[in-house]
């Protein structure tokens, strides 16, 4: 096919533009990439704050349909509620949540050491434990037959004014340490409410700016997948919390029944783990079995019966019957993308693999069911 004359400027011209778009494209995807790789935390900590909005929009839609008030009243009151309940539980079972988490964190330190020293005992490397190497560390760094320097105290004596400078210094440090790391931690998690009470106090403002940047005619399509992302992490919050719920529940009254100390923080911890699909739900049978090996054979083959019962009801029963209409991932696919974003983003990744997968789900239901009626035309 031969071009006229008078059109070949237009067709380089054509050319052009669409190389330099591509080009632009790319460079934007890559500096995306980028961005996203190097303030992930962040990136996952807001969409952790926006998790919480739509579970509190999605609290208060609830009561809209029960009682007719404004959304700021119906939402205080849900907040109220919430914080009501957290308190209770805080006040009824602070001083036993508190005792049985020390005492778990005691049993399954002992309990490793039980399985590492039987491992050993029957050849096993049991390197990758890691227990005790900071006392050997110490220990063969120290050498055999120290020689005391010339400021050094002598024994029975009292320390030198160097001595104590150190020993204070490592207090300070040490101390310094702790107490940026509660920092740290107690402001991420006022980040994450203050962003979920933001975002479900005017839901209609957030939304109006994201159809804002999009292009006017893209609008409506943009406004579609907005809804369905929002009442798709809606629906699986809410059938989340339920499940989480049901199984806490579950596994503290079953370990309670069969006589496992601290069955009140293992019910806690199964209920909180429940929120990773099933890497949370192998942790949490792990811990459950390690703890129950203190109190013999029998208590410990009876807890493990009864976490691949309450495995079964949240995978075959309360999974299907909650969350059928709001996620329908494939098993493999979702444990496939959670270990990818578990390894690249950390736990944060690992924990909120689900939602992600969901929202790229809904996008890519979207574009299937717009582009097939287009083909259907064209053809």
């Amino acid at each position: 096919m031969t071009i006229p004359a008078d059109q070949r400027p237009r067709t380089r011209a054509d050319h052009a533009w669409a190389i330099a778009v591509g080009g632009i494209g790319v460079v934007l995807f890559t500096a995306m990439l980028v961005f996203t790789w190097y303030f992930a935390a962040t990136l996952l900590l807001i969409f952790t704050g926006m998790l919480l909005g739509l579970g509190l929009n999605a609290l208060t839609g609830a009561l809209g349909r029960r009682v007719h008030l404004p959304h700021p009243v119906r939402l205080a009151i849900v907040c109220i509620a919430l914080a009501v309940m957290l308190a209770g539980v805080a006040y009824l079972g602070g001083a036993t949540i508190a005792e049985q988490a020390s005492l778990l964190s005691k049993t399954i330190k002992s309990q490793i050491t039980n399985v590492r020293s039987f491992l050993e005992n029957h050849g096993i490397d049991t390197s990758f434990f890691d227990l005790g190497n900071a006392a050997s560390d110490t220990s063969t760094d120290a050498p055999a037959n120290p020689t005391p320097s010339p400021g050094a105290a002598s024994r029975g004596s009292l320390p030198n004014a160097g001595a104590l400078a150190s020993s204070g210094g490592a207090i300070v440090s040490q101390t310094f340490k702790l107490l940026l790391g509660t920092v740290h931690g107690v402001g991420n998690i006022f980040i994450v409410l203050f962003l979920g009470l933001a975002f479900a106090a005017q839901p209609s403002v957030y939304h109006d700016g994201l159809l804002f940047l999009a292009p006017v005619r893209h609008r409506t399509r943009v406004t579609l997948i907005i809804d369905r992302i929002s009442e798709t992490l809606e629906r699986w919050l809410i059938a989340q919390i339920t499940v989480m719920i049901a199984v806490g529940a579950v596994t503290w009254i079953g370990l309670a029944v069969i006589g496992i100390p601290g069955a009140f923080i293992l019910g806690i911890q199964a209920g909180l783990l429940a929120f990773i699909p099933t890497v949370g739900a192998i942790i949490a049978g792990v811990v459950v079995v390690l703890a129950s090996l203190a109190s013999g054979w029998i208590p410990a083959l009876s807890a493990f019966l009864l976490f691949m019962g309450v495995h079964a009801m949240e995978s075959y029963v309360l999974t299907p019957l909650l969350q059928r209409q709001a996620l329908d991932i494939p098993p493999a696919t979702l444990f496939a993308f959670q270990i990818l974003l578990g390894v690249v983003f950390g736990i944060w990744g690992l924990a909120l693999a689900l939602p992600l997968v969901a929202i790229a789900k809904v996008m890519i239901d979207h574009f299937k069911t717009y582009e097939a009626p287009s083909l259907a035309e064209a053809a």
